[in-house]
């Protein structure tokens, strides 16, 4: 195992997302699942910072007796920033929509934050990827709204997806960053704990 010294620890992922847990299982990380609900509410800040916040504010929610002795917490928040707006998960089907059109034809970023907490050390990161949506018609969007049910994810989509497949012109920066989880910074954090 590259990242022998995690064994030494209980990583937990403080997260429900699966494809968080996809990618840091395809990571080679052992790890178990941890969730409390916190909001998602953040003060009037810039944009870029909001998901630090929200990733440092989740891990603090966690006391540390509430976790296991030796943890290495991660947790992490993802939004998409298109234009002056943040998206966030769509409310309903409509909300959705208005989304995907906000984003179709245009380039949007999408910071995910994220913070790695042990007893004694904590590191908050962030990563940001530009991506560029070809335009998208009324039928495409409902087509994937209606089958891929993308409520549980920041813009409405998943670059991992369908729409992701057949909609997505441009990338830059990290794929998995896109998907929820900066993969390649935090493995370098990791090495470090």
């Amino acid at each position: 195992m590259i990242l022998e010294h995690l064994k030494n620890h209980t990583v937990v992922l403080a997260s429900k997302s699966p494809r968080r847990q996809e990618l840091l299982k395809g990571m080679g990380v052992p790890f178990v699942c941890l969730t409390k609900e916190t909001p998602e509410s953040h003060p009037d800040m810039p944009f870029d910072a909001v998901p630090e916040y929200l990733s440092l504010q989740k891990s603090m929610a966690f006391e540390d007796h509430e976790l296991p002795e030796d943890y290495l917490l991660i947790t992490a928040d993802t939004v998409v920033i298109a234009g002056d707006e943040i998206l966030g998960k769509p409310r309903d089907r409509e909300d959705a929509l208005r989304m995907l059109k906000l984003l179709s034809g245009k380039t949007h970023h999408v910071v995910t934050g994220v913070t790695v907490r042990s007893a004694d050390k904590c590191k908050t990161f962030s990563v940001k990827s530009k991506v560029t949506f070809a335009r998208l018609d009324q039928g495409e969007m409902e087509y994937y709204i209606d089958t891929c049910r993308p409520y549980d994810k920041a813009g409405a989509y998943g670059i991992q997806e369908w729409i992701g497949y057949i909609g997505i012109s441009g990338l830059q920066g990290s794929f998995y960053n896109v998907m929820g989880l900066p993969t390649r910074r935090l493995y370098q954090v990791l090495k470090s704990f």
